[in-house]
């Protein structure tokens, strides 16, 4: 937490109420868009979808998403992020409860284009009233833990939703989820504090988040999270499929891998944050990252022997958002604290933009091939190129940070006319 409210009980008190209902809030949220992908099995064979259809769902959600990170960013740095991010989780469980009563592929579709819109506001905000409760030197820890809910949701789905879904249905689920985060949601309504910030509201304007694609830094950034959420995307969208229609698993079965799977992810989200913060070197646990990413995908779809695709999948889980603190630090510690909200909102709508890609290629691909390995020897070829650019990433910061950058006034001196 900050120095402030290390040495004030009061502040401490806040911080942590404050980030342990975000975190929940964050489980909850993440309960709908899990069960999408946990329950794709079900939910094609109830609606009569295809694969290619099957990705169309993520791809409508991720749209929509990737479009409002922008305004999503700028309301958080103006207005203040706590009302944003209510907002956005009432929305998301409200459309997981009409989900449940959707009765065509094209009524899923209408419902997930909605959904992505309240998901852009919960992201960013969310993203910001975490961090603004840390220190500078522990930004990336922070960014860490604040997917440490969805990855939690994510067990709790795995683990639970194949017991449940036989004899309740995922329709109903998906409205028990949905009432449970309303009650969750009012918790934080009433406990959940907003830190004051430090810059007046005028002082961030619109025009800022279009001034940030000026800077390389940004899009070497950005092409970096198009690489890395089209890669989460791929697995996490797409594992469960693989492993029930290629690998002749059961839910039950694929469930728990899942949970596996997104048990490895959660902790290792704030880990790879606190090894950027310790190492001082995000470029670094970037590349590496992707590196090992790369040779989970390719071993994927290669090894036939059970035992070692369960560590194949173990591995992928550890590294699979490891360097998610480091990459959105970066431009925040090269631009500044000012404009962390915009530049988180043009980060992840690169971010959204791969996983809108990756999510439909690797549908389309296996309605056409008839199985997953040319979409994961894809996401190799991919990755190679993001061990390219995080090189980049490293020689670029460590000029910005060489001329100034550090100070965290770059974006702000580079601006003034």
């Amino acid at each position: 937490m900050t120095a402030s409210a290390a040495s004030n009980p009061t502040a401490k008190h806040d911080a942590a109420l404050t980030v342990t209902l975000v975190i929940i809030c964050q489980s909850f949220q993440s309960l709908a868009i899990g069960g999408i992908a946990l329950f794709l099995p079900l939910i094609r064979e109830d609606l009569q979808m295809s694969f290619s259809q099957g990705g169309m769902l993520s791809a409508a959600a991720t749209l929509t998403y990737a479009l409002g990170q922008i305004p999503a960013g700028f309301l958080a740095d103006r207005y203040g992020p706590k009302k944003l991010f209510l907002t956005g989780l009432l929305g998301c469980l409200a459309l997981s409860f009409n989900l449940a009563w959707v009765q065509s592929f094209e009524g899923a579709l209408v419902n997930q284009l909605c959904t992505g819109v309240f998901r852009a506001l919960l992201f960013t905000p969310g993203l910001v009233l975490i961090t603004s409760w840390f220190p500078p030197d522990r930004k990336a820890t922070a960014m860490g833990l604040f997917v440490i809910g969805g990855m939690s949701g994510n067990v709790f789905l795995s683990l639970v939703g194949p017991i449940l879904v036989e004899p309740l249905g995922w329709r109903v689920l998906f409205m028990i989820f949905a009432i449970a985060g309303i009650i969750v949601a009012t918790l934080y309504h009433i406990f959940g504090m907003e830190k004051t910030r430090v810059a007046p509201k005028q002082e961030v304007r619109m025009s800022d988040a279009f001034k940030l694609f000026r800077h390389p830094i940004i899009w070497v950034c950005g092409s970096l999270q198009f690489i890395r959420f089209g890669v989460v995307t791929s697995f996490n969208f797409w594992l469960p499929s693989l492993l029930v229609a290629d690998r002749g698993m059961t839910l039950t079965e694929t469930g728990w891998i899942m949970a596996m799977a997104a048990a490895l992810t959660g902790p290792s989200n704030a880990l790879g944050g606190y090894v950027s913060d310790r190492l001082r070197n995000p470029p670094l646990v970037i590349g590496a990252s992707i590196a090992i990413l790369g040779c989970t995908a390719a071993l994927l779809v290669t090894v036939t022997w059970t035992p070692l695709m369960l560590l194949v999948i173990a591995v992928n889980a550890v590294f699979l958002q490891f360097y998610f603190g480091p990459l959105f630090h970066v431009p925040v510690e090269i631009l500044g604290q000012r404009v962390t909200g915009m530049s988180a909102g043009v980060g992840n709508m690169f971010a959204n933009l791969g996983a809108l890609v990756f999510a439909l290629a690797l549908g389309v691909v296996r309605d056409k091939a008839g199985s997953f390995n040319w979409g994961f020897w894809g996401i190799t070829a991919f990755c190679v190129l993001g061990m390219m650019l995080s090189l980049l990433l490293s020689r670029m910061r460590h000029t910005a940070l060489a001329g100034g950058g550090s100070t965290g006034q770059a974006f702000a001196d580079r601006e003034k006319p």
